[in-house]
């Protein structure tokens, strides 16, 4: 009933590590199995920490777990406590994916990828907004270009 709450720092992770060894009998780690929500850019730390130590992750879907913890119960509870639960259960019915870390260009690309995405968006605002003041402003200057 225990629980154990760390910072998102090298502090907090080491804490994890000495925690988990403190519990294992013999400090083997090769049937320990740690399941991890994907949190975004906020477990990726963690998450390599993890992997660099030795340890067998999972990285699950939070819409997934969500479902998984409302087919489990009618309670509308949710706490830290039932969603390590859930995940523990998760991981028991190894309908799980496996973590291997991602390479840092692919990590920039992904980076690059949505920032260009949303620059993209921006530009398309724009214009919009641009062809409604002209309409409103010059309605004939649209008759006198190709293109806005």
């Amino acid at each position: 009933n225990d629980s154990l709450r760390i910072s998102n720092s090298r502090e907090g992770f080491e804490l994890l590590y000495s925690s988990i060894l403190s519990i294992l009998p013999d400090r083997n780690i090769s049937n320990v199995k740690i399941g991890l929500e994907s949190t975004g850019h906020y477990s990726i730390n963690l998450q390599n920490f993890l992997y660099a130590k030795g340890f067998s992750l999972s990285i699950l879907n939070p819409l997934a777990a969500n479902l998984f913890r409302k087919a489990q119960t009618l309670r509308k509870t949710k706490t830290d406590k039932t969603d390590a639960l859930v995940i523990a259960k998760m991981l028991f019915s190894d309908d799980t994916k496996s973590y291997s870390p991602v390479s840092y260009q692919i990590q920039e690309l992904k980076s690059l990828t949505r920032h260009r995405y949303r620059l993209i968006g921006y530009r398309s605002k724009l214009k919009v907004s641009i062809n409604r003041l002209i309409d409103i402003i010059f309605p004939e200057l649209p008759n006198l270009f190709w293109s806005i």
